[in-house]
């Protein structure tokens, strides 16, 4: 058995300040406010519910540890409850340029997410039964993700 992916969606996240909660036993706590954005695939396309966050853990081997919660809308008013959970790695002068808000070639770090969505949409259930994965990448103020349906 091979392991095969379809295209889901291109989603673009707009995203506040970094808030730094400090150190922990696990590393820096810190949370980005997800802001809004849009959503576009085949057969979904909406916008990113402002609301959500990106509580994030940056560990003692420089691996920023994501946990993405947010909501997205459709065009004709479904809730996706999106859960996005992976890592951001790299270079250490490349993660301090993202750091800045500068624009920094995706092919230079990896950021990568799993991702997992509710809906009581009857239209959406699929959505229910689906893991995706996303390659990410992040820009001044948003986040970007091409996502892939598990098949």
């Amino acid at each position: 058995m091979t392991i095969q992916f379809e295209f889901l969606m291109n989603v673009a996240a707009d995203v506040g300040e970094l808030t730094s909660m400090g150190g922990g036993p696990l590393g820096e706590r810190r949370v980005v406010a997800i802001t809004g954005g849009n959503f576009a695939g085949p057969g979904l396309r909406g916008t990113v519910v402002p609301g959500g966050a990106d509580w994030q853990i940056v560990r003692a081997d420089g691996v920023l540890d994501i946990d993405a919660r947010y909501a997205l809308r459709t065009e004709a008013g479904a809730l996706i409850r999106v859960v996005s959970q992976g890592y951001r790695h790299g270079p250490p002068e490349v993660l301090a340029a993202l750091g800045r808000g500068e624009e920094v070639a995706p092919q230079k770090y990896f950021f990568r997410t799993v991702m997992r969505f509710e809906t009581g949409d009857r239209g959406l259930q699929w959505l229910n039964r689906c893991i995706a994965v996303a390659t990410a990448q992040r820009k001044a103020r948003q986040v970007l993700l091409e996502v892939y349906k598990l098949l």
